[in-house]
């Protein structure tokens, strides 16, 4: 399976405490797309520093692969990405950078990860 990569609105949508999230990672077990892929940029969107608010986020993260690195050739793709397709945000774009090639992105941001992923190396997005 290709890599699953995780936007801040994926990772707060199954973070969510609800039977769709559930049921949405239990499928990725199944279909083993799961643990997916959370660059550490995300957690600056996905994180507030109130244990409250980000104690279920933070369960989600105990089971993800979370990339502590942003290489040089990484940023430098995502702002290509980014360039080209002329909006979107930085974390957006190394969002879709971190998919490459053939990853998928899950979103709440489909229209900007969209477009960032129509220049990217086979990387599909899809909503949560």
């Amino acid at each position: 399976m290709t890599s699953l990569v995780l936007d801040s609105g994926g990772l707060s949508r199954l973070a969510e405490p609800d039977l769709r999230s559930i049921r949405l990672i239990d499928t990725l077990h199944q279909t083993g797309a799961w643990p997916p892929i959370v660059p550490t940029v995300v957690l600056t969107e996905s994180l507030s520093g109130r244990p409250r608010t980000d104690a279920a986020v933070n369960r989600v993260l105990k089971s993800c692969a979370v990339v502590e690195e942003v290489s040089e050739p990484l940023a430098r793709r995502a702002g290509v990405l980014r360039a080209l397709a002329r909006r979107g945000s930085a974390v957006d774009a190394l969002v879709v950078a971190t998919a490459e090639p053939g990853g998928t992105v899950l979103t709440g941001d489909i229209d900007d990860l969209s477009a960032l992923a129509s220049y990217a190396d086979n990387v599909t997005v899809a909503r949560v």
